[in-house]
């Protein structure tokens, strides 16, 4: 038995968290429930738009890499993260808006 929680256990925990401390998440596209990998679009105080995903760092460790394309406007976030998604089926996309939704997310997702 594998010691990492399902993905879709996570994305539900993550959900519940930003709505319990008010702010918003969804869904943009649902992946392996068991063993997919996460794309986060994270709008911020400013309604600056950054994507953030669950990888290794440096340390080995797992932690939350920024991979924001350099063009943040609305089309081409929705782009990219669909152009993504056409290569990795099995990769959840979920939206947060709240403040600091990389600090929730690498809370809830299990990255540093």
């Amino acid at each position: 038995m594998s010691e990492r929680l399902p993905s879709a256990l996570l994305a539900s925990a993550l959900i519940r968290r930003v709505h319990d401390a008010g702010g918003f998440a969804a869904v943009r596209a649902k992946g392996d429930p068991e063993s997919g990998a996460f794309l986060l679009i994270t709008l911020d105080r400013v309604n600056q738009t950054r994507l953030f995903e669950r990888g290794l760092g440096p340390t080995g460790h797992p932690t939350m890499i920024d991979s924001t394309p350099a063009d943040t406007s609305p089309d081409s976030v929705e782009s990219y993260w669909r152009k993504r998604r056409d290569r990795d089926p099995d990769l959840w996309v979920i939206e947060l808006d709240i403040p600091d939704g990389e600090r929730f997310a690498a809370e809830t997702i299990g990255a540093r």
